[in-house]
C-alpha cells in the first residue's frame, strides 16, 4: 500500500512542482517511539504541512483541491 501510495504522490505532487518526502515509521520506531504510537495502525498515511491528509488511500480529489488552494494563497 506505501508503494502505491507514494506512487500516486509522486505523480499529483509533480503536477504542483512539489516533491515527496518519506518517512518510514518502522524504521523511525527504534528512535521515535511515538511516531509509530500515532500513525502505526493506519499507514500509509498522507501529510500536508505537518498535519494529517488522509490515510491507507490517497485521496486524489480532496488533496488536488487542498494542493491548488495553497498554491493560490496570497502570502503576505
Amino acid at each position: 500500500m506505501c508503494a502505491s501510495a507514494l506512487t500516486q504522490l509522486q505523480a499529483i505532487c509533480g503536477d504542483f512542482g512539489l516533491a515527496v518526502g518519506v518517512r518510514d515509521v518502522d524504521e523511525a520506531a527504534a528512535t521515535e517511539p511515538a511516531l509509530r504510537a500515532e500513525f502505526g495502525d493506519r499507514l500509509p498515511v498522507v501529510l500536508l504541512n505537518g498535519r494529517e491528509h488522509s490515510y491507507f488511500d490517497v485521496d486524489e480529489a480532496r488533496l488536488r483541491a487542498d494542493l491548488t488552494r495553497l498554491a493560490v494563497r496570497p502570502t503576505n
